[in-house]
């Protein structure tokens, strides 16, 4: 094609991607399926990392820390466990720890490893994630999110049950996963024993190898670190330029699209964008665009994939393409790791990732959409390699490549630390500044935190965790600010209100939009749960309707736009937090039965939800501007936001609110809102706000 400029070809490999989205447990036990026709044995002996089963086990004998660098499907996180465990590292009572960034990961790989060993989860073979334990007396490996093993910290700082640490996709460099790193090294001194496993990416290795190995002398046979690379299974992909920069990178992909489909063999196209939105534009316009082409050529399939779809949804993107047919798969990094989308072949790469990040000038984290790094990059081409040679089409130039990042920056420098350092203080590092960190975070994003918490009356005047507020925070498995609100609701008596809402902001898409429904459609089922003073009151409405005229059914659910099963977990998680409030002594109440069923009654009972709200997330206010365009100013720090076009109280005109968090795609929004009366800032907050009539 004349457009593109030829690069260099690509092998692919297991690189960065981004925490931000997840899939679910049904699509990747479904992608796992492609060997499936082979024995359980069969499958196992043909991963590249079997071929390495005796240097590795013989590696963690000689050294405390073995860094394995393995690219995606070398076998190495359902493998390595297996191979701990049959050579007796789990015997005497010790257990086997494989740490993910993901939920997602931590669930579907233990399923996987238990199918193997001839077990049920929960059995040998168990998972910890928050607010789901799937482990008993039985269990030998166990499968966790990086935060869990940290919080376990909290109750055996010397991780005593433990005889290896295996902390898989280190690479990712997720928040949890380099605060595990600087704890554990800590752990070793104590625990010379105790071995390590960090799983890599080629980049990352030597610092991993740097960071673990505690030889000060000359002499490598004194080491206490080493690297063992495991060989993937890729085949080439050819990697494309465009020649000069594109304006607009939507309109070229769905042009690149047709490009391919007229010009390249029989395969499947898998596209990178950065969120929903996107993807629905681009799956609209390529099925319309498609209607148009000549009768005799293949038809074009374009699919969704991102974590608000339904199950049933992103399962049809692992669905054998029709004759025919070639499917167009669209979607956001979810396909950047370890999914095997079968029958791709050309990968469309916008060069963009959506990613959070915290301002410490702001106080607020917001999704930003941001240019991806050479390492997810060469990750997205991988993706074409994995059935057959293929091609990645980049809508960017070569020089632009050049100028990427290498690796996407650690989450621990773009993250609100605000609940790492009320943990780390609960687990006795005070001075948290002289942390040992593979990577030190900004000083200001250190700074802001501590005052967060200061002002949250979690720490006191000279750093301190307070008592019983600091460590009961430090507890709950929410950020502090949410944590706040549920220890404050004792104080204004709406306890049963606040966990609601508590289980409702802590899983995510709660609300689906399928992309063949009109939004008018939708946004007329969403109505019936609103109420004018806001998301925050209105998920309350959701919940109980589900709970209650629901009957917790996944029809009832689908009827109306909602999603099944982030309800049935919001669900889990209230009863979890439930037993926190229990521990903690705070009464399970409604703000409602403290008043007539009246209109006035009613109002009360909001107020004093709304207030518990403000007394958590006082620091995220933002007041209406006098002009009447819509926008708020944030009344700490002067930030212009808009109200997010999903919010109840979009094109309403509350005088202030306050919200959970910050969005930016072409503007900076809010989500989550709650409307507050100004004074009310002062009245609960007034160590961080002084109200002044004008």
């Amino acid at each position: 094609m004349s457009f593109w400029k030829p690069g260099t070809v690509a092998p692919g490999s297991t690189l960065d991607r981004d925490t931000e989205n997840e899939t679910t447990e049904a699509v990747v036990a479904h992608a796992e399926k492609q060997y499936r026709h082979l024995t359980l044995t069969q499958q196992r002996e043909r991963l590249p990392v079997f071929k390495l089963r005796r240097e590795l086990l013989y590696l963690l004998e000689k050294y405390q820390t073995v860094i394995v660098v393995g690219q995606t499907g070398s076998g190495k996180t359902t493998q390595i466990p297996q191979y701990l465990m049959e050579s007796g590292w789990a015997s005497k009572g010790k257990q086997i720890a494989c740490t993910q960034p993901r939920r997602i990961a931590a669930t579907s790989v233990a399923q996987r490893v238990a199918e193997e060993m001839n077990c049920s989860v929960g059995a040998e073979v168990g998972y910890l994630i928050r607010f789901d334990d799937q482990t008993s007396d039985r269990t030998k490996i166990k499968y966790m999110t990086d935060g869990m093993l940290f919080r376990e910290t909290m109750i055996d700082p010397l991780l005593t049950k433990y005889s290896v640490i295996m902390v898989d996709e280190a690479h990712e460099r997720s928040l949890y996963t380099d605060i595990l790193i600087g704890v554990i090294k800590k752990i070793q001194k104590k625990r010379p024993e105790l071995r390590v496993i960090i799983s890599s990416a080629t980049m990352d290795a030597e610092q991993f190898h740097g960071f673990f190995n505690t030889n000060t002398t000359r002499d490598p046979s004194k080491d206490t670190a080493t690297i063992i690379s495991l060989e993937g299974r890729m085949f080439p992909v050819d990697i494309l330029y465009v020649d000069k920069p594109i304006v607009d990178y939507v309109e070229k992909c769905i042009q690149t699209v047709f490009d391919i489909h007229m010009k390249e063999p029989a395969g499947d196209i898998l596209i990178f964008m950065t969120g929903r939105e996107e993807i629905d534009k681009v799956v609209s316009e390529v099925y319309e665009r498609g209607k148009t082409l000549p009768k005799n050529s293949l038809a074009v399939m374009p699919l969704p994939l991102y974590a608000g779809l339904t199950i049933e949804e992103q399962l049809q993107v692992f669905e054998p393409t029709p004759k025919y047919t070639r499917k167009v798969i669209v979607s956001t990094n979810i396909a950047e790791a370890s999914v095997t989308l079968e029958g791709v072949v050309y990968v469309i790469d916008t060069g963009f990732v959506k990613v959070r990040a915290y301002n410490p000038k702001t106080g607020m984290e917001a999704l930003v959409v941001t240019p991806t790094s050479k390492a997810s990059a060469l990750q997205r081409a991988g993706r074409a390699g994995r059935v057959k040679p293929g091609k990645a089409f980049r809508l960017y130039t070569e020089e632009t490549y050049n100028t990427l990042r290498d690796t996407s920056i650690p989450e621990i420098q773009r993250s609100n630390l605000a609940p790492v350092i009320l943990q780390l203080k609960a687990l006795g590092i005070d001075n948290v500044l002289r942390f040992d960190f593979i990577t030190p975070p900004p000083a200001e994003l250190m700074t802001r935190a501590l005052e967060l918490l200061y002002s949250l009356k979690a720490l006191d005047d000279v750093g301190r965790l307070t008592i019983p507020l600091g460590l009961q925070l430090a507890e709950f498995p929410v950020d502090p600010m949410l944590g706040k609100i549920l220890l404050a609701s004792k104080e204004f008596g709406c306890s049963h209100e606040i966990v609601t809402i508590a289980a409702m902001v802590s899983v995510q898409n709660i609300f689906i939009q399928p992309a063949k429904v009109p939004r008018e459609v939708i946004h007329e089922a969403r109505r019936k749960f609103w109420v004018e003073e806001g998301d925050s009151l209105s998920l309350i409405n959701v919940y109980n309707a589900f709970i209650n005229k629901g009957n917790k059914s996944g029809k009832w659910c689908h009827d109306r736009f909602l999603n099944f099963k982030a309800l049935s977990r919001a669900m889990t998680i209230r009863l979890q937090l439930m037993k926190y409030l229990k521990r903690f002594d705070i009464p399970l109440v409604s703000a409602t039965a403290k008043y007539p069923k009246t209109a006035e009654g009613r109002l009360a009972a909001s107020q004093d939800v709304r207030k518990c709200i403000t007394s958590g997330y006082f620091s995220q206010a933002a007041i209406a501007e006098p002009d009447g365009s819509g926008r708020f100013r944030t009344v700490r720090d002067g930030v212009l936001l808009q109200i997010h076009p999903n919010s109840v109280l979009f094109n309403r005109n509350p005088k202030c609110v306050v919200f959970h968090e910050v969005v930016e795609t072409t503007q900076a929004y809010m989500r989550d809102l709650t409307v507050i009366e100004p004074e009310w800032l002062a009245e609960l907050a007034p160590h961080f706000y002084e109200y002044k009539k004008t």
